[in-house]
């Protein structure tokens, strides 16, 4: 099973960093404001996946994430812009 770590843009510009294994539902999950979805992404009106990458193991996901959410609002800017400028 692959996992992913994700970023979100959300309609504030801020980031919403996260992992799962199965995306698309967790992207269904935060479009629909579920009880699982994250709490802190319920109070936006939208939100645009940014940003993803996948790995083969839960502790290596858990690992990213951490690192992924303790860049800078620019750092994580420069992280989506080197993705989208290749």
């Amino acid at each position: 099973m692959n996992y992913t770590v994700y970023i979100l843009r959300t309609s504030s510009n801020t980031f919403y960093t996260g992992q799962t294994n199965n995306l698309e539902k967790r992207l269904k999950e935060h479009k629909n404001k579920t009880s699982k979805s994250a709490k802190y992404m319920r109070s936006f009106k939208s939100f645009k996946l940014v940003y993803s990458e996948t790995h083969p193991a839960l502790s290596q996901a858990l690992k990213r994430e951490a690192e992924l959410k303790k860049l800078s609002h620019t750092q994580k800017e420069t992280l989506i812009n080197a993705i989208l400028d290749r």
